[in-house]
């Protein structure tokens, strides 16, 4: 992190964040117009929304786009949800969470250009009043960055996150060994196992490891905490994405729970997350709870009364797709039992209500990401909020606070009784950008797809529609490939920035898909370009067939990672319907691929084994071997930080076009991952993108259904 000015950091700014507030510098001076990319990046983004104890206040993440700067700016705001404007407290911070009085906010931001744990008061003995909170005090003081952090339930302790070498005895010797590694005028770095790198980032010799600190009178936390994970070969929270949701006090602070994986130098072909329980003083060694399952074991979240750890498990090993079951332990006998068992669906982590007797979590469910509560003793799934995509809850004082969002609109807060009755939005961000940067209407639609199987897609109609015409197709190829296109608002994937430009989107949810069931999920594993393309061709044909303002003669294929694979699959294979091709960090060679990517396990899974011991497998379904074949127009789009999908997978494609003497271009970000992020890269990859389609598709011209 850089570091900021000491003013910004204690500046707290008090004022009243309007709804639909936002920097409209792409928007206001286009008035009514079609959705944008621009529109897109200059969104403002709620989300992480937090209940107070009581349920009276919500406090949630604001994240708006300094587009100068080229980077997202997070804010926290309160509001009374009795009344009165949202107001932001912190001006620069994220990771908000209520005290356990529910009179303070703590939250992480930077100090001198390391990320600490702050704490900001927000109100006296009359009551809290956000509008008047006082400064905000700094209460860790380490040299390291805090990676996660998690309060007990009494409010005296807190659980930290550092990634330090675990052979040191402090954090300072990490940050001392880390400095003269920076001095050093020798650059290699010596390699003895996997991971050499991960995602997007060249691993180091560092883990993430889980400490505890006591706050003391003046709320401050000493510099050196006391280390839990002791001996724990494995990061805590889990790399690249792993956060809070990994590790939990029990109920009356007496033992901390936490997942991690410890397989040393298998570690990239494992997925063995383990939940183990150890002492919160730190007077004994962590325990292994889940020994006996050898796949994946996380997320665990103790009962009100102690006796019962709730986590999520898998049954396969080395899979990262299987299904997560609800798994109840009973921690005085150590028996263990599936609590959802007939619930074909694989939830996200769970919380619990105030009687213990329900279990809430969200899943994708039939194009939808909906919340669902599950029964305790029967294990029955209930929707309580179906439409749309439900990005975070929180629960207090029989209120349910969550972020929603769908196809037409970004997420908003929302407000509903325990049971979901009752929801009503509460917060209105990007109001008048929405009102006039124009949308596209989508309707979901059933086919038969491969085996007969009933396969779901959407198709989003052109903004500025008019019956009797037709447009020309964006059709959009999801990655995973064990993900959905479902109902929710995206940053990246957005069906309505193809719509703005003119084009309809037909999408398809097709063979390994997640929300329809496990077995439709697992059934793309060892046939990446069999029952997935078969259902692609027939969600296309259904598409046209039912939507007559599809012109099938003006249609680009476009897809992202797995979606990236299979546009190169489809180029040899399926090239007939298309005008052009969009390929975004996609596999163009299986046999590399397993050996140039970094999580083995996956590999190994969808095909079967290693390369060496099944080659078969691998090249059964390999783009590369269709090169011949290929004919049709393609953007190749590769970043340089794309661990996952080296870039060479990229620039070998696009080699393969222009030896070929196929129209192509190449575009690559070097310091983008297998995401494309930054605001000015994103508006860079639309306008290309956009330049590519309307090229190829504008040849035709225009046309009129019959």
């Amino acid at each position: 992190m850089k570091p900021l000015m000491a003013a910004l950091l204690l500046a707290l700014v008090t004022m009243p964040v309007m709804a639909g507030e936002v920097d409209t510098t792409f928007v206001k001076a286009q008035g009514a117009h079609p959705f944008n990319v621009r529109d897109l990046v200059m969104m403002d983004r709620v989300s992480d929304p937090q209940l107070s104890p009581d349920g009276r206040y919500a406090a949630y993440g604001l994240r708006s786009t300094d587009y100068a700067a080229n980077k997202g700016v997070n804010a926290i705001v309160v509001l009374d949800l009795h009344g009165g404007p949202p107001v932001k407290v912190i001006d620069k911070g994220s990771s908000v969470r209520w005290s356990a009085d529910g009179r303070s906010l703590y939250y992480v931001a930077p100090a001198n250009g390391v990320a600490q744990l702050w704490r900001v008061d927000l109100g006296g003995q009359t009551g809290l009043n956000p509008a008047k909170h006082a400064a905000a005090v700094q209460v860790t003081h380490s040299p390291l960055d805090v990676g996660g952090y998690k309060l007990s339930p009494d409010g005296k302790r807190v659980l930290l996150s550092y990634e330090v070498f675990t052979d040191c005895s402090t954090l300072a010797c990490t940050q001392q060994r880390a400095d003269a590694r920076d001095k050093d005028k020798a650059s290699g770095t010596l390699y003895t196992k996997l991971f050499v790198r991960h995602w997007d980032t060249w691993a180091s010799e560092r883990r993430n490891q889980l400490y505890i600190a006591s706050f003391d009178g003046k709320g401050q936390l000493p510099a050196e905490p006391t280390l839990l994970t002791r001996g724990i070969d494995g990061d805590v929270p889990s790399k690249p994405f792993g956060d809070e949701s990994e590790f939990a006090f029990s109920p009356d602070g007496r033992s901390v729970y936490f997942d991690v994986r410890i397989a040393g130098s298998s570690e990239p072909w494992s997925t063995n997350f383990d939940v183990y329980s150890v002492p919160s003083d730190g007077s004994a060694a962590p325990k292994n709870l889940t020994a006996d399952n050898k796949a994946w074991d996380a997320f665990p979240v103790p009962s009100h009364d102690g006796k019962t750890l709730y986590y999520l498990a898998m049954k396969t090993p080395a899979s990262e797709s299987d299904r997560f079951a609800i798994t109840a332990l009973d921690l005085a006998s150590g028996a263990k039992r599936e609590v959802d068992p007939q619930w074909d669906r694989s939830p996200g982590g769970v919380t619990i209500s105030d009687d213990g007797k329900t279990l809430y979590a969200t899943s994708d469910d039939n194009g939808q990401h909906a919340l669902f509560a599950i029964d305790v003793a029967s294990g029955k799934a209930t929707r309580l909020v179906g439409d749309g995509t439900v990005d975070g809850y929180s629960m207090a004082g029989g209120k349910l606070l969550l972020a929603r969002d769908d196809l037409k609109r970004p997420a908003d807060l929302y407000l509903a009784s325990a049971n979901g009755s009752g929801l009503k939005q509460i917060t209105h961000y990007n109001a008048d950008a929405i009102a006039n940067a124009k949308v596209g209407d989508f309707e979901f639609y059933n086919f038969k797809g491969a085996d007969g199987a009933s396969v779901q897609g959407y198709v989003v109609k052109p903004v500025g529609y008019q019956p009797g015409k037709t447009y020309p197709v964006a059709f959009i190829i999801h990655g995973g490939p064990q993900g959905a296109m479902d109902n929710g608002w995206s940053y990246r994937w957005n069906p309505q920035t193809y719509a703005g430009q003119g084009f309809a989107v037909v999408t398809v949810n097709f063979h390994g898909s997640t929300g329809y069931g496990q077995a439709f999920t697992d059934a793309i594993s060892g046939d990446w370009g069999g029952k997935p393309l078969e259902d692609l061709k027939l969600g296309w044909k259904a598409a046209l067939d039912k939507y007559s303002f599809l012109d099938g003669n003006r249609a680009c294929a476009l897809g992202a990672s797995y979606g990236g694979y299979m546009t190169y699959w489809i180029a040899g294979v399926w090239n007939q319907p298309w005008k052009c091709l969009v390929d975004h960090d996609g596999v163009f060679d299986a046999r590399a691929m397993y050996y140039d990517t970094e999580e083995l396990w996956f590999e190994e899974r969808e095909n079967g084994g290693t390369q060496y011991e099944h080659p078969q497998n691998y090249e059964k379904f390999n783009p590369i071997n269709h090169v011949a074949d290929w004919r049709v127009p393609m953007m190749v789009i590769h970043s340089g930080n794309d661990f996952r999908i080296p870039i060479t997978q990229g620039m070998g494609a696009f080699t393969a076009l222009q030896r070929r003497g196929i129209p192509s271009q190449f575009l690559t970000f070097p310091d983008e991952n297998h995401w494309v992020l930054k605001p000015h890269n994103s508006v860079q990859w639309h306008d290309a993108v956009n330049a590519w389609l309307k090229e190829w598709t504008a040849k035709d011209g225009a046309k009129t259904a019959q």
